[in-house]
C-alpha cells in the first residue's frame, strides 16, 4: 500500500485495499473521532479509482495525470463538498438553479458523465452537518447512484446521520493513532523538528490532523496554552469572576480557530495540508493575534479580542464553544489523570506542573464529573441549545478548589 498517504490506520488501509482488489462499493462511510484521517483515507481511495497508471490492488501510482491532478486537488471528477456559511452547515441548495457546494449541486455534477472517461468519485466531509433535508435530497443519489460513482461520506458521528443513510452505505471505522506515527508524519512533511514532533503528537491525542493544524501554524500552541491557563485560573475563583471570563474565553477560542485555520471554512481539517503551510512565517502565523508565542495577554488585549467576541455571529460563537468544550475536555482528562495518579498519561507536557498543581487542589472524583459535563454539554450545543447559556453553567460548576464545586 506504498501509495497511501494515511498514518497509523492499519486496518481502515487494509479495508480500502480489499476493496481495490474486488469491488469498490458506490457508497462508503468513514467513521471515526475528528482529525484522525478519515478526509486523508478518502483521498487515498479517489486517487486509486481515478488512477490511469496502474490497475488493482496496484493503484494509486501517484505518478499518473490522475493521480497527480488529485494530489493538487484540480482533478474534475473528483467532487468534495464540506460544511460552510452560517450555521456551517451543509445546505441542500435551490431547487432550480443550485448553487455550488449544496446536496443538490453536487447531484447534478455526479449526473454528468465523467470528463477525464472514468470514474466519478464525491467525498462529503463532516457529513452529519447534513440536516434531514439534506440528507433526503442525498438519500435519493444513494438509492439511484450513476454508473461508476463512488460517494465517499466522512463522519465524526454515525447517529447524526439517518438510518436509511447508513444503510445504504460500506462502513469503515477509524481509531486515534500512535503517537509515533504522527511524530513520523510530522517529520515526513517538514513540518517538525524531532522533539516539537513528539510534544505536538502527545498533546494532539492520536489525531494526526491536529498535530499537523498546529505544527503549521506557528503561534498557536502558545494561545492553546493561554487558553488552557485561563481555565485553570478560574478553578476556585468566585462565581462573578467566572461568568465575567466567558467573553474572553470564547475570544481567545476564536483567535486559535483564527490561527489554526486562517483559510476560508470548509477547508478539511484531516487533510493533507498543502505544502506552503509548512513554511515558517507563513500565513497561519500572520494570521494569529500579535500575542502569539509570548506570555499570556496583557489586560488592554484581553479586553480588545473580548469585545471582538462579542461582535461575532451567533455561528462564530456557536463554533468558537465547540472548540473551547475540545480543549476543555482535554484538560479535564489531564486533571484526571493528574488525581489517579497517571501522570505519564497526561498529554499536555508544557503544562504538566500547572496541572498536577490544579489537579492537587481539587476534591476527589471533580475532574472526571466535570469530563462528564463536558461531554453532555457537547451534546447540547450539537442539538441548538444556546451557546452562552451551556458556557455560563460550566463556568459555574467549573470545580471550586478544595471547596464544593
Amino acid at each position: 500500500m506504498d501509495g497511501f498517504r494515511t498514518v497509523g490506520q492499519p486496518a481502515a488501509a487494509a479495508a480500502v485495499h480489499a476493496m481495490l482488489a474486488g469491488r469498490v462499493p458506490h457508497a462508503l462511510l468513514l467513521v471515526g473521532p475528528p482529525s484522525v484521517g478519515k478526509h486523508a483515507l478518502a483521498l487515498d481511495l479517489a486517487a486509486a479509482l481515478l488512477c490511469t497508471g496502474a490497475s488493482g490492488v496496484d493503484r494509486p501510482c501517484r505518478a499518473c495525470r490522475g493521480c497527480r491532478m488529485v494530489e493538487h486537488g484540480n482533478h474534475p471528477d473528483l467532487h468534495r463538498l464540506g460544511p460552510s456559511g452560517p450555521g456551517n452547515q451543509i445546505r441542500i441548495g435551490e431547487d432550480q438553479h443550485p448553487e455550488p457546494g449544496t446536496i443538490r449541486r453536487l447531484a447534478v455534477d455526479l449526473a454528468l458523465l465523467p470528463v477525464e472517461g472514468g470514474e466519478r468519485v464525491a467525498i462529503i466531509r463532516d457529513a452529519q452537518r447534513m440536516n434531514e433535508v439534506a440528507q433526503s435530497a442525498l438519500l435519493k443519489t444513494l438509492e439511484e447512484p450513476p454508473l461508476a460513482t463512488t460517494l465517499i461520506l466522512c463522519v465524526d458521528d454515525e447517529e447524526l446521520l439517518l438510518p436509511t443513510i447508513r444503510s445504504r452505505c460500506a462502513r469503515i471505522r477509524l481509531g486515534t493513532v500512535a503517537a509515533r506515527d504522527v511524530e513520523r508524519l510530522l517529520d515526513a512533511q517538514g513540518l517538525a523538528d524531532a522533539p516539537t514532533a513528539a510534544r505536538l503528537a502527545r498533546l494532539a491525542g492520536g489525531r494526526p490532523g491536529t498535530a499537523v493544524a498546529y505544527a503549521a501554524a506557528p503561534g498557536a500552541e502558545a494561545l492553546r496554552g493561554e487558553l488552557v491557563r485561563t481555565l485553570l485560573d478560574l478553578v476556585g475563583r468566585p462565581r462573578a469572576a467566572r461568568l465575567g471570563a466567558s467573553r474572553e474565553l470564547l475570544a481567545q477560542a476564536m483567535a486559535l480557530i483564527k490561527a489554526l485555520d486562517p483559510q476560508p471554512a470548509g477547508v478539511p481539517a484531516d487533510a493533507p495540508r498543502p505544502r506552503g503551510r509548512a513554511k515558517p512565517g507563513a500565513a497561519p502565523g500572520e494570521a494569529a493575534p500579535p500575542s502569539a508565542g509570548t506570555d499570556a495577554l496583557e489586560p488592554p488585549e484581553a479586553s480588545a479580542a473580548a469585545e471582538a467576541g462579542a461582535k461575532a455571529s451567533a455561528a462564530e460563537r456557536r463554533r468558537a464553544l465547540a472548540f473551547l468544550l475540545d480543549l476543555w475536555r482535554d484538560l479535564a482528562r489531564d486533571l484526571a489523570c493528574a488525581q489517579g495518579g497517571a501522570t505519564p498519561s497526561i498529554r499536555d507536557v508544557a503544562l504538566l506542573e500547572d496541572v498536577e498543581a490544579v489537579a492537587g487542589k481539587l476534591p476527589p472524583g471533580a475532574a472526571h464529573a466535570m469530563l462528564a459535563r463536558l461531554v453532555r454539554a457537547s451534546e447540547l450545543l450539537d442539538v441548538n441549545v444556546t451557546p452562552e447559556l451551556v458556557l455560563d453553567v460550566l463556568l459555574v460548576r467549573w470545580p471550586a478548589g478544595g471547596r464544593a464545586a
